[in-house]
């Protein structure tokens, strides 16, 4: 069985309608407005006042996931990491193990975290299409790193997870209502954890048996020159001797591990004394360990953080505009429409189905799992509350939906094609059939366990 021909129709689709990222945002955001006006009484100046507010409400936040970002990408650029992800990219000796290869790699790194994730799935499905065309692999390559994006699905399942994180600190904005919920009782209950198992199986098959049949569609040259271009800087920055005292302590790595070895005493403590309590910033400095340590010396961190810091750009201009988008949702009501109508139609044996279908349509708006929780979040607990089911489970319903719907939305594609080489509307495609198998698994787990 191929899922080629259930592709193709996707792939046509994509290739002649979906925008750029940044255009899709524009578009999205008059959207918003129209259904603003559309389904709410807000006014023209409140709706305006509401967007520009808005603006600068996740401020704190886009400047920690950018860290995020930027030190994923460093990590993955280290020398044992690297060699570590050429050596996997080795192993595939026909087609179909290429793209399971990179499906369990994304899916993977996806639990440790969507950062990481995004950058070493995407250095892996480059990798696996340069070695699959010395094998005379017919790849396709844009499959290849459709199949790293697909794999990202699962992320909020896993330890970097926002909604949960959120919902474990200390302080958020519902604790007087469902207090702190640790992690034990959202990301690792025995059913969150054979769901996430379930979603990687289905993956693993799917990626497959997407194959193209017209063969090969090899690596862009681009790609190619770029990667030599960083190879020939990284041989540069190895053969330079250091010639004075200043040039030597730029050189020592010794100051590399002192300060990663600093970084891991606090987390140490911190979870010695704090238990499981994860929020984004242990994320980012469980990151920057590793970084630290396995760089090579001063200098070498910093030229791995302005590789980085390039692709990060777009995301910093972009998601201050999707905080906008979400402003406008809340300050005119609209998010408390769209999700009313799922509560409105839920029962107890159904809410946490349709909290996980809101969340999907409202994160196509709002591509952010904390800021998501932040506005649907109340609304579904409130209906969590009068039908007696589990906050807990309507945490992760809308984590479900925040994760699936990212397959389709083309804002979490910009890291990932920076390295990769390629248009969003090259792979997208391919994620609309994850999108399809995925709605199964998610939707299917949370109506078993209400």
């Amino acid at each position: 069985m191929s899922l080629d021909r259930v592709a193709r129709p996707f792939t046509w689709f994509v290739e002649r309608f979906y925008p750029d990222p940044w255009v899709f945002l524009v578009l999205l955001t008059f959207l918003t407005f129209g259904l603003a006006f559309g389904l709410t009484e807000t006014s023209i100046s409140n709706a305006l006042f509401s967007w520009g507010n808005g603006l600068s409400q996740l401020m704190a936040f886009i400047a920690q996931i950018c860290l995020m970002v930027v030190v994923a990408h460093a990590l993955a650029h280290t020398g044992p990491v690297r060699r570590g992800l050429s050596a996997l990219s080795r192993l595939p000796k026909k087609e179909w193990q290429a793209y399971l290869l990179v499906a369990l790699v994304a899916c993977a790194t996806a639990l440790f975290s969507w950062s990481f994730c995004l950058v070493a799935s995407a250095i892996v499905a480059r990798q696996v299409a340069i070695e699959g065309g010395r094998k005379n692999l017919a790849i396709s390559y844009p499959l290849l790193v459709a199949t790293a994006y697909i794999g990202l699905s699962i992320w909020h399942m896993g330890y970097s997870a926002s909604a949960p994180l959120f919902v474990a600190t200390a302080g958020h904005i519902l604790e007087d209502q469902i207090g702190v919920i640790p992690f034990t009782a959202t990301v690792l209950t025995p059913w969150n954890i054979a769901t996430a198992l379930a979603a990687i199986a289905v993956i693993c098959v799917i990626c497959p048996l997407m194959h193209p049949k017209k063969g090969a569609i090899c690596i862009p040259e681009s790609v190619l020159n770029q990667l030599a271009e960083q190879n020939e800087k990284r041989d540069t920055l190895n053969n330079t001797r250091p010639e004075t005292i200043a040039k030597r302590l730029d050189a020592a790595r010794w100051l590399n591990i002192s300060f990663g070895l600093l970084l891991l005493g606090f987390l140490i403590i911190w979870f010695a004394t704090q238990g499981i309590a994860i929020d984004l910033n242990i994320v980012i400095w469980t990151l920057l360990v590793p970084t630290l340590l396995l760089t090579r010396s001063p200098i070498h961190l910093m030229q791995l953080i302005r590789d980085a810091a390039s692709i990060v750009g777009p995301v910093l201009l972009q998601y201050p505009f999707y905080a906008g988008v979400m402003g406008l949702m809340v300050g005119t009501g609209l998010v408390s429409v769209i999700s009313g109508w799922f509560v409105e139609i839920a029962t107890d044996q159904t809410l946490c189905f349709w909290a996980f279908v809101s969340g999907g349509i409202v994160n196509l708006f709002v591509p952010s799992g904390g800021g998501q929780w932040v506005v649907q979040g109340p609304i579904f607990i409130e209906a969590s509350e009068v039908l007696g089911v589990d906050p807990a489970k309507i945490v992760m319903a809308v984590a479900y939906g925040d994760q699936w719907t990212n397959l389709i939305q083309p804002f979490w594609t910009i890291p990932l094609l920076a390295i990769a080489g390629l248009h969003v509307r090259q792979i997208l495609g391919y994620c609309f059939v994850g999108l399809i198998a995925l709605f199964f698994v998610f939707g299917g787990s949370l109506l078993l366990i209400s």
